[in-house]
């Protein structure tokens, strides 16, 4: 049996929220005890984990004072050097507290709009503080219930004045720090602002500072809109702006559910992985999930070790399916080139394109031709059962 071990080159991270949820639900109250953000650290560090991610008020609570806030900060910078984890990536709650009740950067009220950059640059100030080069931007409550309330052109360009303040306070403060835009079509709010990764790559083309600013696409988010999570990667990858990955599992087009990477839609997680090591991302694998209300703290370090686990068993098995001889004849088979066409690829040039046009095609032969992809995605199910 392979080792399926993880180790800090594979960059697996949670966050504070995640092992640390303790379990309540819209219609539940909560069924574990809420873990400290130290005990957090060190449940990490048992189930192998590489590094820690955090809003700014999961460790440091909204109404600290400045004497908590740096005995908090002491003892958590004190579990992370006893323990070896890091700080890759961190972010700001701007959804939970009330103020927020209308959005942060987009909300009507300019004093709110205010507030949100007010704990955002403080919350920037304290992720670099404890290592993070990669800053997450969830506008959990960037969005509308009637769109009576708010004219969505004037959100955007509130939105995009908002990033644009804060990447000159990065730059300005010397910070080497990048932000990621992450996308989500509702919850909480009825229609969230910028709700896909294809909206985020667009919008993030008009901001002031571009080439400082990606995504980080998580996949119950996609799926809950029904999309195809691996193409919204691959065209961030595509882009450049693939800052960052959020790994979980979701039924299509329901509630965020949160699921164990891997524990729903194997084909799906498949084949992300696969891309995601093919390209060689060398970023973090963030797992923005929660263990199943049914669990104990026990349970939460099985669901922890199973979401590291599924990653590297779906990492194998990409390297299986990229070894398999059948399934490699198969797949040169179907993007076989004669070379016939190759005179006209590339550039555009007016000689080519008249010579294309002139070009007689069979297109009746071009249609008769079986793909195969049947017998293709049969081999790939074989190999994820594990019957080949």
């Amino acid at each position: 049996m392979s080792d399926y071990t993880p180790k800090p080159e594979h960059q697996f991270t949670f966050g504070l929220w995640t092992v640390g949820n303790p379990g309540a639900d819209p219609f539940g109250s909560p069924v574990r005890n809420r873990l400290s953000p130290v005990e957090v650290v060190h449940l990490l560090a048992e189930v192998g984990a590489y590094g820690v991610n955090f809003h700014d008020n999961d460790l440091v609570p909204i109404d600290a004072t400045p004497a908590e806030r740096d005995r908090i900060v002491a003892d958590f910078k004190r579990a992370l050097a006893d323990t070896g984890l890091v700080v890759p990536m961190a972010t700001t709650n701007l959804f939970t507290d009330p103020v927020f009740k209308d959005g942060a950067f987009t909300s009507n009220d300019p004093k709110v709009r205010a507030y949100a950059l007010h704990k955002t640059m403080r919350a920037i100030d304290l992720g670099v503080e404890l290592g993070a080069r990669m800053y997450v931007f969830w506008g959990g409550r960037e969005g509308v219930e009637t769109d009576a309330a708010k004219n969505p052109v004037e959100g955007l360009k509130r939105m995009r004045e908002a990033l644009n303040f804060l990447c000159e306070y990065v730059i300005d403060q010397g910070y080497d720090l990048r932000f990621a835009l992450e996308a989500k079509p509702n919850e909480p709010r009825g229609d969230i602002y910028l709700p896909t990764t294809g909206h985020m790559l667009a919008f993030i083309a008009t901001l002031d500072h571009p080439q400082m600013v990606g995504v980080n696409p998580e996949l119950a988010h996609e799926h809950m809109a029904g999309l195809n999570f691996m193409h919204g990667v691959a065209q961030a990858w595509d882009a450049g702006k693939l800052f960052h990955i959020d790994l979980n599992d979701q039924n299509f087009c329901r509630y965020d559910q949160d699921f164990r990477f891997g524990s729903h839609n194997l084909k799906q997680a498949f084949f992300l992985v696969k891309f995601l090591e093919d390209v060689g991302y060398a970023g973090p694998r963030h797992f923005d999930s929660h263990a199943y209300r049914t669990e104990d703290i026990a349970g939460v370090k099985d669901f922890a070790r199973g979401s590291m686990r599924s990653y590297l068993i779906f990492k194998e098995k990409a390297a299986r399916f990229n070894a398999d001889p059948e399934i490699q004849a198969l797949l040169a088979e179907i993007n076989a080139d004669d070379g016939s066409m190759a005179v006209f690829q590339g550039a555009y040039s007016r000689d080519k394109a008249a010579a294309l046009k002139a070009h007689p095609f069979d297109r009746a032969a071009l249609s008769a031709r079986g793909l195969k992809y049947e017998r293709l995605d049969q081999l790939t199910f074989d190999l994820l059962l594990g019957v080949r």
